[in-house]
């Protein structure tokens, strides 16, 4: 499988956390705090790690969890874990 150039999954990733929580992408922005600005609960938190580790076949590390904080954070994360 070709691997994936950051900007796709940026794009990916948007959109995913868009059809999640119900916020149109062009309003997600890269540093907006998922709790604070967009209201997302720990059940929505779950889904999108859940959905990100589906999508990209990695695991996220329980001690990463909690910096699932903004799409930026997200980013970080899963480049990390993708380019292993």
């Amino acid at each position: 499988m070709p691997k994936k150039t950051p900007e796709e999954i940026k794009k990916e990733v948007r959109k995913l956390i868009s059809d999640i929580t119900e916020v149109p992408e062009k309003d997600l922005k890269e540093d907006a705090k998922f709790v604070e600005d967009l209201g997302i609960d720990s059940m929505m938190a779950l889904e999108i790690v859940a959905s990100l580790e589906k999508k990209y076949k990695v695991v996220i590390p329980e001690d990463e969890i909690p910096n699932v904080r903004s799409l930026a954070n997200v980013y970080q994360i899963l480049e990390k874990l993708i380019n292993k």
